[in-house]
């Protein structure tokens, strides 16, 4: 199956609240991305809401329902009573579980499984039993995947941040590179399917995909949000398909 696109609008969310205004909205930019053949939105809503806020989450999973019920509502964090609540109230297509830090700039490692097994464990339990996939945040490292699986996750989400930050290093953004492939192996044989996110770009994403081709979903806010500066939201999001080899059909 071709990877998918699922546009994560947190900095856009950040944009709009530098200002006490309305604008830009989150809601009519996630729309703009969907129609322009996005397969899916990401959230995530952080306890200090310095990008998304919770009041964005039952408008983006309206505009979704109601408006283009094909694609996927992703709402990811660190699994807490209020994120729970969120996604028992919103009932996503998917929960990512991020070992986020409320104090962290952005998700920056994936979980270490064996030491929240028993958190994982519950959490996972009580997020499927309401019909919601979770995806767990990994590093690039095949036991991760495995632990993953154990903990009884549907997917992973590959940590794309050192590959990321390679951009200008080719033989370490290769070494890098090789992690990810081997790690998604892994999750593969384990039973798992497999996404992958965080500081990717049109550049170092067809790689990416030739090397891993049966990544099923990729989530890029910050540089598609920086191309779609450039070339307007719906622009980006076809450049970021056709990047991923699922290019929108004409």
């Amino acid at each position: 199956m071709p990877t998918r696109l699922s546009v994560n609008l947190n900095a856009v969310a950040m944009l709009r609240n530098r200002r006490n205004l309305p604008w830009p909205s989150v809601t009519g930019l996630g729309r703009i991305a969907l129609a322009a053949g996005a397969h899916g939105l990401t959230v995530h809503p952080r306890p200090d809401e310095r990008h998304i806020r919770r009041s964005d989450v039952p408008a983006l999973a309206a505009l979704i329902r109601g408006e283009f019920p094909d694609r996927e509502f992703n709402i990811e964090g660190y699994p807490d009573a209020r994120f729970l609540e969120i996604i028992e109230a919103v009932r996503p297509d998917q929960a990512t579980l991020v070992p986020d830090d409320p104090a962290q700039a952005t998700s920056d490692h994936g979980w270490d499984v064996p030491a929240s097994r028993a958190m994982l464990d519950k959490v996972i339990a009580r997020i499927k039993g309401g019909g919601v996939r979770v995806s767990l945040f990994i590093d690039a490292e095949p036991a991760a995947a495995r632990a993953a699986a154990g903990v009884g996750a549907d997917r992973v989400e590959l940590y794309t941040g050192p590959y990321g930050a390679a951009h200008d290093n080719p033989d370490r953004a290769a070494q890098e590179l090789d992690r990810l492939a081997e790690t998604a192996g892994a999750a593969r044989e384990a039973g798992l399917d497999v996404n992958a996110g965080h500081d990717l770009t049109l550049d170092n994403l067809p790689a990416l995909v030739a090397r891993i081709p049966f990544v099923a979903e990729i989530s890029i806010g910050h540089g598609l949000t920086a191309d779609a500066l450039i070339h307007g939201m719906a622009e980006a999001v076809r450049r970021y398909r056709a990047a991923a080899g699922n290019p929108v059909p004409l």
